[in-house]
């Protein structure tokens, strides 16, 4: 199956008599077929060099799980690069379906323009093809190269095949426990997560897509620099893909079929097995029938669990050497299975600038993200989580503080508009994606109070207080902010002794807090809808004179207002009438004896 499974348990003298008899059969037919190791056990590949696309792990694309296919026919092409004048089963073998041989000729051709030193051949496509599905069970897939219904292995459930627990929540293979392998070149799908492809264009990564899964194995075929006309190499990669030495012949046998001539013929019209030509492990118990099969209908298996089938196309445990027939398929099933998000590589910072912005206002940055996959391509379709943390009152459009955008075909996803709350301070907005070990980015951002660039007085009275008293007219102000009304504006009122505010008075008029205790500076203060603010009373001392009050808001504005203190009136004491006196011009009476 494909690249990335588990060893398969074949060990020890039943493995090496059943591949004997693989290379005994193929003798016989005088199909090509690639030497065993003397005393080599099937899914051991360390005799040939084996490595792995995942950097060696013990691993392979189709976690090791049984293939099921006949081996190549008795009779093979006559000619190199004829298909011409061969007998019936030799012709029929050697046709490829349509859509399917399609497919495996544009993956040679992406991969010869991405990777020319690989030298992947097609006929290498088609020898792992058939060795996995019977080239997509005959060829049967819809007009997009979709297999209908879905190609399925055997759950890899530890009996008998590798112990893989589900990675993909069920949704490619309908196993939420056990991973099975998946589509036409049966990719588990924790490895389809890796080297997924779209290679239709469709905007999916569909393993049960022909187009899709012959790209992906071929790229895969090609990890680790290898160069597929080196004999060495091509081994490396064909166990890589499953650590198996019989598989290795097997394809290597197919290969070598292919390679000396094949003909197209119509989907679904390709030859199926009938029997699975690579006996399972016998192990006690209970166990699971071999080979991938057709979702819900599963491909014919052995008639009985263990034992050890012939290589031959017979059913297994002697008897008849007739074809079992093939059971025709149920209808599919409707509806397509959700792929899983990919395996991430990175997330990105997708050129967010500064995230700084006055309350109450828009952010003129959004938060954007990239996302790679583990070969460092944009990966589309990818959920991102954008979180906005902190007590600003700072949310996304439509008043959300956690919001989800999938990426987009260039592996970008950007939040929604940040709308500032009114509380000025700092923040941060969290980008968090993947599934496992997921990947976040954090961005800090600042809300500004809101600000003016100029405050004035509404009107131009004097402001006088007699001593002891309340100012008898308020002292109001407008605040602008590039000449438009500032509303929301923080305004800071203080007592002070020179026009440019350095020094606080101690003496003169003053405000009262809520206690009634003098105070000269008060903050807090807001200007309303229109950008004006009235302040609340005024009160001055005992001592007269002419006092400054300074007022200043969030952004630079500033004016200074004068604030006099008169002394009381004095009241003047009344003088006391002074004697009439006499005219000048009159003649004082004789006064009589």
């Amino acid at each position: 199956m494909a690249a990335h499974m588990r060893r398969r348990l074949r060990r020890g003298a039943t493995t090496t008599a059943v591949a004997a008899a693989a290379v005994a059969a193929l003798a016989a037919s005088q199909a090509p077929a690639a030497t065993l190791s003397e005393g080599s056990a099937g899914g051991d590949p360390q005799a040939a060099g084996e490595d792995t696309a995942s950097g060696g792990n013990d691993g392979a694309a189709t976690g090791n799980s049984p293939y099921y296919t006949d081996l190549p026919p008795l009779v093979t092409p006559d000619r190199p690069g004829s298909s011409s004048n061969l007998p019936a089963a030799g012709r029929a073998e050697a046709g490829i379906p349509a859509t399917i041989l399609a497919a495996y000729k544009q993956a040679e051709r992406t991969v010869a323009t991405t990777d020319p030193t690989c030298r992947l051949p097609w006929q290498l496509l088609a020898a792992i093809g058939k060795v996995e599905s019977g080239q997509a069970g005959g060829g049967r897939v819809d007009a997009d190269g979709t297999a209908s219904p879905r190609i399925l292995g055997p759950a890899l459930n530890g009996q008998g095949f590798a112990l893989i627990k589900d990675t993909d929540g069920g949704a490619y293979d309908g196993d939420a426990v056990h991973d099975r392998a998946v589509g036409p070149m049966q990719f588990i799908p924790s490895t389809w997560a890796s080297w997924g492809q779209d290679a239709n264009g469709d905007g999916r990564k569909d393993p049960n897509n022909i187009y899709d899964a012959a790209l992906a194995a071929g790229r895969y075929l090609c990890a680790n620099d290898r160069d597929l006309a080196v004999s060495a190499d091509l081994d490396k990669a064909v166990l890589s893909y499953n650590r198996s030495t019989e598989y290795l012949n097997t394809v290597r046998s197919w290969l070598s079929y292919y390679q000396r001539g094949t003909h197209e013929v119509p989907d679904g019209a390709g030859t199926l097995p009938t029997t699975p030509s690579t006996p399972l492990p016998t192990l006690p118990g209970p166990r699971p029938g071999s080979g991938p099969s057709v979702t819900p209908s599963p491909k014919p298996s052995p008639s009985k669990p263990g034992g050890k089938p012939s290589p031959s196309p017979s059913k297994p445990g002697g008897g008849s050497t007739s074809p079992t027939p093939i059971p025709k398929p149920p209808t599919p099933p409707t509806g397509e299975p959700t792929p899983p998000a990919e395996t991430f590589g990175s997330l990105e910072n997708a050129g967010t600038g500064p995230l700084r912005a006055t309350a109450g206002a828009s952010f003129d940055e959004r938060v954007s993200v990239r996302a790679r996959n583990a070969l460092g391509a944009p990966l589309a379709k990818a959920p991102v989580t954008f979180t906005v943390t902190g007590d600003t009152g700072t949310l996304f459009a439509g008043g959300k503080k956690t919001v989800v955008v999938r990426t987009g075909a260039d592996g970008t996803a950007t939040a929604p508009e940040l709308r500032a709350g009114e509380k000025a301070g700092e923040f941060t907005v969290t980008a968090t994606a993947g599934i496992g070990r997921p990947r976040t980015l954090t961005y800090a951002a600042t809300v500004t109070a809101r600000q003016a660039d100029a405050i004035a007085r509404t009107d131009d009275k004097e402001l006088v207080a007699v001593s002891g008293e309340k100012f008898t007219d308020a002292v109001t102000v407008r605040a602008t902010y590039k000449d438009a009304a500032a509303p929301g504006v923080a305004v800071t009122a203080t007592m002070v002794k020179d026009r440019l505010g350095v020094i606080d008075n101690d003496k003169g008029p003053y405000f009262e807090d809520e206690a009634g205790k003098p105070v000269r500076t008060l903050t807090g203060l807001t200007t309303d809808a229109d950008g004006k603010l009235r302040l609340p009373d005024i009160h001055a001392d005992g001592e007269a004179g002419t006092y400054l009050l300074r007022l200043t808001t969030e952004g630079g504005g500033s004016v200074v207002v004068e604030l006099t203190v008169k002394a009381p009136a004095e009241t003047a004491p009344e003088e006391p009438a002074s004697p009439k006196a006499p005219k000048a011009t009159e003649t004082p009476q004789a006064v009589k004896p």
